[in-house]
């Protein structure tokens, strides 16, 4: 087991080296002189040759390169300060390291993932199992149903529905907004109730359906069916055996959705208007703001990076065939 992590982690190390020098040469691939988005609309030729010198664009972009990769690990000097580590560099936009910016909109997104992902699991891998253990009856055919309307839904159709109807007409909720638990337990769920009951409209029905296919595929199984023949109870099968068996698909999507979301829900935080990573990315792609977009997509791409291991170690924990494999 560790021998494989080992190699996996360093798989991951490695695709995450890759996708930064992609992200940073398509840095320079803009028409545009990343030091004149830096400067601005009224920018002298003295004042371009200084934010060249003070970015390090003066050098080689391979020597470029390796000066921001050394920051990440080692820390940077800029004209406005020392960048500790992990330095992903300064922001165009306001000046202000974006790592520090990055850590000021994570707990939003960190409350807004651990929350939403507490709710639509919760719902919807009960409604699976409930759908899987009643197959063909009323409420499986209820489960179902409503599961496949639900996975039509859209963030950016029902979060301005439940808007309008529970917070602008009827006021029975506030409107979202993100206060640290630490401050405030009571408005700090208040605050992401709208946000976590959409998300897990939409999420639980994805969950539901995964879990009852995966349940009923492992119902099947000869295993299964050899320990119903030696008399075991039928609750006993269903949860020591099948139940086990059917969490590998279900580890793979929730590994997925947690890094995703912890990249950034940008289409959640828009229409709600939280400022956390995904925001970030959309602001600063707005703002041709390209030190914090490179530092959000490396976020990104590591947390996907790090899931896609855990996934694979949580396989070999659920199933002992994929640890002797």
């Amino acid at each position: 087991m560790l021998r494989f992590l080992l190699r996996r982690s360093s798989g991951a190390i490695l695709i995450l080296v890759l996708i930064s020098a992609f992200t940073f040469f398509m840095f320079f691939a803009i028409p545009q002189d990343p030091a004149m988005l830096a400067c601005g609309k009224n920018c002298s030729p003295d004042a371009l040759a200084i934010i060249h010198k003070n970015l390090g664009l003066d050098k080689p972009v391979l020597v470029q390169y390796w000066n921001y990769m050394y920051g990440i690990f080692a820390g940077r000097n800029f004209d406005v300060g020392h960048c500790s580590a992990p330095c992903f560099g300064v922001s165009f936009n306001n000046q202000q390291m974006v790592w520090d910016t990055i850590k000021d909109r994570f707990p939003l997104t960190l409350s807004l993932t651990a929350g939403g992902l507490i709710v639509f699991l919760t719902g919807g891998l009960s409604a699976g199992l409930i759908a899987a253990a009643k197959r063909g009856t009323w409420l499986d055919k209820v489960f179902s149903g409503v599961s496949l309307v639900m996975s039509s839904f859209q963030i950016y159709f029902l979060g301005p529905v439940v808007l309008g109807i529970f917070v602008y007409s009827t006021g029975w909720l506030s409107k979202p907004k993100y206060v640290p638990f630490t401050e405030d337990l009571a408005k700090w769920f208040m605050g992401l109730l709208i946000p976590w009951l959409v998300m897990a409209t939409i999420f639980t029905a994805n969950y539901t359906r995964i879990a009852r296919s995966s349940m009923i595929e492992q119902l099947q199984e000869e295993h299964v069916r050899a320990a119903r023949a030696k008399g075991m109870g039928a609750r006993y099968v269903f949860m020591r055996y099948a139940w086990r068996g059917s969490l590998i698909p279900i580890a793979t999507l929730v590994g997925m959705d947690i890094a995703a979301l912890l990249g950034g829900g940008m289409v959640t935080e828009l229409v709600f208007s939280l400022n956390g990573i995904g925001r970030l990315a959309r602001d600063s792609v707005v703002d041709k703001d390209l030190p914090t977009l490179m530092g959000v997509m490396l976020i990104s791409a590591a947390f996907i990076l790090i899931m896609n291991v855990l996934v694979d170690a949580l396989y070999a924990v659920i199933d002992p065939r994929v640890r002797l494999a």
